[in-house]
């Protein structure tokens, strides 16, 4: 199979997860990743520079496009939340599937890429979607999903490839785990958040309580070994 890799490359989760199924193509995984479209241009981000190199040295095709570049090209503001997406984010998709059109793939699978698809792009292509929760889970980055997930004091949490659609992170699931955020080995952290005033806490300060970097350990092995079993 033949698929379009989109991504950010913001991190090294995304980094891994190319490197990871570039291992197992090598290994003999039956699938060709046609190219990698990365929303940066060259020289904007040392990390997806890094990805890109990656790409690159195992010859495959690489499109950078700067999403932030298109933005300000087109006079577009950010949006923000609960607002629907700006104008200029469909021109853009119209773009990303423009430069798609170049290459020969069955699937394009998002992981890491930042932005939300809009109807040109997926309309035009089957995409599927690296997402840190669970089908009913929180949506958002995975900082949002961990922090939705101290408020409510959820029990478990997944990972999950979905659907890419225009209900955000709400796509049928392709598959996807569960583990558990609440065992013997967090009741500390978990009994620390008494009176923290989580629910009223910034994202910046959830994510410098011990509770939320012990979530992110869990869902980073969680994911890890789901995508080994895919692609193993």
């Amino acid at each position: 199979m033949k698929i379009a890799w989109l991504t950010t490359g913001r991190g090294p989760g995304s980094y891994g997860a190319l490197e990871y199924s570039l291992k197992a193509i090598d290994a003999g995984l039956p699938v060709e990743i046609a190219v990698v479209y990365v929303n940066r241009d060259r020289g904007e981000s040392e990390a997806t520079d890094r990805l890109i190199a990656m790409a690159e040295r195992h010859g495959i095709a690489v499109e950078a496009h700067s999403s932030v570049r298109f933005r300000k090209a087109a006079g577009g503001r950010l949006g923000k939340a609960g607002e629907p997406l700006q104008p200029w984010r469909f021109d853009h998709d119209r773009q990303v599937a423009s430069a798609l059109a170049r290459y020969d793939f069955a699937l394009g699978v998002m992981f890491g890429y930042m932005l939300i698809a809009t109807e040109p792009l997926f309309s035009r292509y089957t995409f599927i979607n690296d997402h840190p929760a669970l089908p009913d889970g929180p949506i958002g980055t995975y900082q949002e999903v961990i922090a939705e997930l101290m408020r409510t004091q959820s029990l478990d949490s997944g990972c999950m490839m979905n659907l890419v659609t225009g209900d955000v992170d709400r796509g049928p699931a392709v598959s996807f785990c569960r583990f558990a955020i609440q065992d013997s080995a967090n009741e500390a952290a978990w009994d620390s958040l008494s009176g923290s005033g989580i629910d009223a806490a910034s994202l910046d300060e959830i994510m410098g309580m011990p509770l939320y970097w012990d979530i992110r350990a869990r869902g980073l092995r969680a994911s890890a070994r789901s995508w080994s079993k895919h692609c193993g």
